[in-house]
């Protein structure tokens, strides 16, 4: 049996590109600092030889495994893609690569990625939101892994958000809903338990209406899971009760294409009859009829800065700053007067 070839080396490929180690080195981890036609002969030799660097060997000299771990709540929408993305992109940029669980909402199942992603020797976390057990933060001081909240700004807490203002968002939404005449308002929220991000766009909508003279304890409110599905159910049971809400405010673009959805097969016209907002501004948004009113949240530059500082802390140049994202309301056909009332 002929023997089997081994793997190419560093040295392989500095041999033949005709230049030193270092130099495939710094093409290989830093690009930016080799000329143009050094650097593409250098990676012609890479191509060519079939060379993959010794990872193991890198971490060992960095100790660090240069991985990001993030924890996401869902993959079944599209809610966290753009900015999970973006993330992605700038990790890419800096060397890291990006090791992604979605916990289903679930605490429990959240706990368990966390363990094994720092088992795994992950540099940094990202977490969507703040809430959970503080034994959880505990542990990751204690293992020494950094972690920062994304969709979320809070700087008052211990632990830095690159994130935007889920109350403030979404009460400026409010207050447009209630300016526009609007006295009978519903909700569709997320599942509040365990997520701060629904309960403060809940809180938000009820400060809108508290400074607007209306009752906040008048909002009527129904929790579904962030599912098209649960979105329609939720409309349909608002619309039996009386009175009939003149406007349905949704925790997300998901849940009001839901309800948009079960308002069509009902005949109830979109905004005549009711009007209904999202959140968000997924490209949902704008391709369902009548295309929603929203609040955008700009999900790539959130994401990129959320893997900036990110890097920053686990590379030590950082203590961690909080970075608040601005959002911008979307008026579009779906938010009207109200009709007769």
């Amino acid at each position: 049996m002929g023997k089997t070839p081994s793997a190419p080396t560093l040295n392989d490929v500095a041999k033949a590109a005709g230049v030193s180690t270092a130099t495939v080195s710094r093409c290989l981890n830093s690009p930016d600092r080799v000329i143009e036609t050094t650097r593409q002969r250098v990676m012609q030799a890479v191509e060519s030889l079939g060379y993959t660097p010794n990872f193991a060997a890198r971490v060992m000299a960095a100790k660090r495994s240069f991985t990001i771990g993030a924890i996401i709540p869902t993959m079944d929408n599209a809610i966290f893609a753009r900015g999970l993305q973006a993330f992605q992109d700038q990790l890419r940029e800096d060397g890291y690569t990006l090791l992604v669980s979605s916990s289903a909402y679930s605490p429990e199942v959240e706990k368990e990625q966390i363990r094994a992603l720092v088992a795994r020797g992950a540099d940094g976390l990202l977490l969507i939101g703040h809430e959970r057990e503080e034994q959880i933060y505990q542990y990751l001081e204690k293992h020494r892994v950094p972690v920062l909240v994304a969709w979320s700004y809070a700087p008052e807490r211990l632990q830095p958000s690159v994130g935007f203002s889920n109350k403030g968002a979404m009460r400026d939404l409010a207050h447009t809903v209630v300016d526009a005449g609007h006295r009978h308002i519903a909700m569709i929220s997320g599942i509040l338990q365990g997520n701060d991000r629904a309960q403060n766009r809940v809180s938000g909508v009820r400060d809108a209406m508290r400074s607007r003279g209306l009752d906040p304890a008048a909002l009527t409110l129904i929790e579904a899971p962030y599912e098209i599905e649960k979105g329609a159910s939720a409309f349909a049971e608002l619309m039996s009760r009386a009175p009939r809400p003149t406007v349905v405010m949704c925790g997300n673009d998901v849940l009001a294409a839901g309800a948009l959805r079960e308002a069509r097969s009902r005949g109830i016209a979109v905004p005549d009859d009711v009007s209904i907002t999202g959140f968000d501004d997924i490209e949902l948004a704008e391709i369902v009829s009548p295309a929603l009113t929203t609040v955008h949240v700009p999900h790539r530059e959130m994401g990129r800065k959320a893997a900036q500082e990110l890097i920053a802390i686990v590379e030590g140049r950082s203590e961690g700053q909080s970075v608040c994202i601005s959002t911008t309301l979307v008026t579009r056909q779906s938010l009207a007067r109200p009709s007769g009332r």
